[in-house]
């Protein structure tokens, strides 16, 4: 993949869902999240688009609509896999927008997809893991409980953190539970997707407001890394958590805790480099230089990664729900509830071009893989663009 291929030529959501005893309930005064009141402002008018950055549009395709789950994109070399809520999965080629493999499991899904290209793992509103090879299911396994973040194949396994704060291990070839981790559980927690990903030989999640390293062999626990604490005086105005996606740079991952804060932590001394407050829903992305956030009320951040001191910032998206962000060339990437694709200078936040896409609202952060920027939207829509 060449992110630079996306090069200038010349010049959240507010709201969201928590569990709490697996009754799901609407989070209080979301409407304060927009500024207060009961009716939701108004995005402004974008006027004319300059296109300073070329893209076309290389290819579409479909799967199910994405209503009632959390869903994120997972890329292997130039396979694309996701899921639908009603319980298709597909392996994309990004180079064509042809079909690899694809599944329909029949049955409404909680979470997907979790991919290192070979297979993919999925989580099922009937609380169990179901892993495929080549579209075909392998074998199925009971969680115990509700699962909103996508599992983690690697390394011959497949992990998953349920909304009870437990981690557990599989085996990817014959489903065998290998270990679990149960950490005390709120009383509330988000349905939204979560951090769970592999650095180095730590298996790091986010519990509440920590960043924890496990040992993915035993799920012992290596270190523990608070981005943030508790805050409030009732359940719901106390709830922590930590919420993908996440950007990693060496030793160093950065993630964001949901409407507090923006952080790194040093993976191999489990210790926290430094945090921002920050109102965003969504994760962040960046590089070696900076991290990138969209905030509740569609302002895009940039952070500096060594000390997170503020970059830039942009409010040109305003009272626009937009995806977490993607880093790709010289651009930042987000998507707005309204089916419109951003892209800004990462220099400096100024619009670089804006394509549209099926007007239901963009569904999960962008991704990109074989030099292709794929989206994929609430109805289902998947799109594919490319420089021009």
């Amino acid at each position: 993949m060449h992110f630079s291929r996306f090069a200038v030529r010349g010049t959240a959501r507010a709201c969201r869902t928590v569990v709490a005893l697996a009754v799901v309930v609407t989070v209080a005064g979301c409407s304060s999240l927009w500024g207060g009141g009961s009716s939701k402002p108004v995005p402004g008018d974008l006027g004319a688009n300059v296109a300073v950055l070329g893209v076309r549009q290389a290819w579409t395709s479909r799967v199910g609509g994405l209503a009632g789950m959390p869903m994120e994109v997972h890329t292997a070399g130039h396979l694309v896999t996701l899921a639908s809520a009603d319980g298709v999965v597909v392996s994309i080629d990004a180079r064509t927008g042809g079909d690899v493999w694809r599944a329909n499991l029949g049955e409404p899904l909680s979470a997907g997809v979790g991919s290192e290209g070979k297979t993919a793992a999925v989580v099922s509103r009937g609380n169990e893991l179901v892993l495929l090879e080549a579209g075909r299911e392998r074998w199925r396994h009971a969680t115990g409980a509700q699962v909103f973040t996508p599992p983690l194949v690697a390394g011959g396994r497949v992990f998953v953190l349920s909304a009870d704060r437990a981690i557990s291990a599989f085996d990817a070839a014959t489903g065998r539970k290998l270990w679990v981790q149960q950490r005390p559980g709120e009383a509330l927690v988000l349905r939204q997707a979560g951090v769970l990903r592999p650095v180095g030989d730590t298996l790091v999640v986010g519990l509440s407001g920590r960043l924890v390293g496990l040992n993915p062999d035993n799920g012992s626990v290596r270190w523990e890394a608070p981005l943030a604490s508790p805050r409030g005086t009732n359940d719901v105005e106390r709830l922590v958590e930590l919420v993908g996606r996440t950007t990693r740079e060496g030793e160093s991952v950065c993630a964001r805790a949901f409407q507090a804060s923006v952080g790194c932590v040093n993976t191999v001394r489990g210790a926290v480099a430094w945090t921002q407050p920050a109102s965003g829903a969504e994760g962040v992305h960046g590089d070696g230089d900076a991290v990138f956030g969209s905030e509740s009320n569609g302002s895009v951040i940039a952070w500096r990664r060594m000390d997170g001191s503020r970059l830039w910032a942009t409010d040109r998206l305003k009272h626009r729900k937009l995806t977490a962000p993607l880093l790709l060339g010289r651009s930042v990437v987000v998507g707005d509830d309204m089916g419109l694709v951003h892209f800004l200078s990462r220099s400096d936040g100024a619009p670089l071009n804006r394509v549209s896409t099926d007007g239901s609202g963009i569904g999960a952060a962008p991704v990109v893989a074989a030099d292709t920027l794929v989206v994929v939207t609430r109805n289902g829509g998947i799109f594919g663009f490319r420089p021009d």
